[in-house]
């Protein structure tokens, strides 16, 4: 074996056995590092002064969020109010359905890994946290509880994206109401976590 691969071997056994990659039932309310905003197929990381319109998502020890589908338009930056009113950590994390699939096949394998990415937010029992995103690609995508077993108990959500320039189709009535404050000085309480990547 090549001194390169044992190295690569030995570095990656050290920060998968490391505590820092676990989810654990430490706070999660440590202080956000700097937000690197990186395009993604739903949109990127958003500016807290460019978000006009907050939505609440609620997340429930039955494996639900409530409300389960929001709409938005293109361009919007929103403000994801992260309320977990259970018993269990729970999390929300943005992305395209095959995305979270594997993310979710992923967490099963690891499930102590850590991440901190603009679109997750881990959120302890009767917490809140937020995430800041501005969905500049039209399309349906879709949010989750990636922690293991939480996915598969249907713990899912569908973002619509409608294009600019479109009508805005009829919000089903299982959809979320925008929250009335938009203030933009309300710390988050979502954990900070190490970045990964898959």
């Amino acid at each position: 074996m090549k001194p390169l691969s044992i190295f690569s071997g030995l570095a990656i056994t050290a920060l998968l056995a490391s505590p820092a990659w676990g989810h654990g039932t430490a706070e999660h309310n440590k202080p956000k590092a700097a937000v690197v905003k990186e395009q993604k197929p739903w949109g990127i990381a958003g500016d807290a002064k460019q978000a006009k319109r907050s939505i609440e998502l609620r997340m429930s020890d039955d494996m639900r969020f409530s409300p389960n589908r929001i709409q938005v338009r293109q361009g919007e930056t929103v403000r994801l109010v992260v309320v977990n009113t259970g018993k269990v950590l729970h999390e929300l994390v943005i992305g395209s359905a095959d995305e979270l699939k594997a993310h979710a096949e992923m967490m099963k394998k690891f499930p102590n890994m850590e991440h901190d990415e603009p679109y997750m937010a881990h959120v302890d029992p009767g917490k809140r946290g937020e995430i800041i995103w501005t969905f500049n690609r039209p399309g349906e995508f879709e949010f989750a509880c990636l922690i293991a077993g939480h996915f598969e108990a249907g713990m899912v959500g569908k973002i619509v994206v409608t294009a600019a320039g479109k009508p805005s189709a009829a919000v089903p009535a299982n959809s979320a109401p925008t929250v009335a404050s938009t203030s933009t000085s309300a710390p988050a309480q979502a954990s900070a976590h190490s970045t990964h990547k898959h």
